[in-house]
């Protein structure tokens, strides 16, 4: 019995998505915590908003969706779902 093609297609796809989880996360790691200070009085602000928070939350959201559509454009793939077998059994 061979493997399917399709597992190949969504175990790289899975990895990918998985990457892209991970970058989000360190991206709003090191700005919310990196800019971040314990005093509010030393906060700058963005549009009314800390900055930390601007870029953690605001930007990386920006980012993120501006990035996955790329990924998802050039990267991922449309596989059918139909069994392969069952196509070439109706067929006959």
């Amino acid at each position: 019995m061979q493997e399917d093609y399709r597992f190949k297609i969504a175990n790289r796809e899975a990895l990918i998505g998985v990457g892209l989880v991970i970058f989000n996360f360190i991206w709003w790691f090191a700005f919310a915590y990196g800019m971040g200070s314990k005093d509010p009085e030393e906060y700058t602000y963005v549009f009314g908003l800390p900055d930390w928070f601007f870029y953690s939350c605001v930007v990386g959201f920006v980012v993120m969706a501006v990035l996955v559509t790329f990924i998802v454009k050039k990267f991922f793939v449309e596989v059918p779902f139909d069994d392969e077998e069952e196509e070439g059994n109706e067929n006959k």
